[in-house]
């Protein structure tokens, strides 16, 4: 991306090739639920995704939260939940 003017940058293209059929299908249809035209639905999710952290950031985020478990509060191990409510 170039400068067009003080603070303002030109417009970026992707071009995305070599995507499956299906995949096309269904990005058109939700383009269509969303009354948008194909270009606008696939900006408006590459704009919600990249705002989103990756994975990799997510679990560098996560991991100091999940390290913090409640000081004098015995700990149920989640496998044992999940089977519990699965043989409801």
């Amino acid at each position: 991306m170039g400068f067009l003017a003080k603070g303002k940058t030109d417009i970026g293209t992707i071009d995305v090739r070599n995507l499956d059929d299906d995949v096309i299908a269904r990005l058109k249809e939700r383009a269509r639920d969303n009354d948008r035209s194909l270009e606008a639905e696939v900006r408006a999710l590459l704009t919600e995704v990249s705002g989103r952290p990756s994975k990799k950031k997510f679990i560098e985020l996560a991991n100091p939260i999940s390290a913090m478990p409640p000081k004098g509060v015995e700990q149920t191990d989640s496998a044992l939940l999940i089977r519990e409510d699965s043989d409801r």
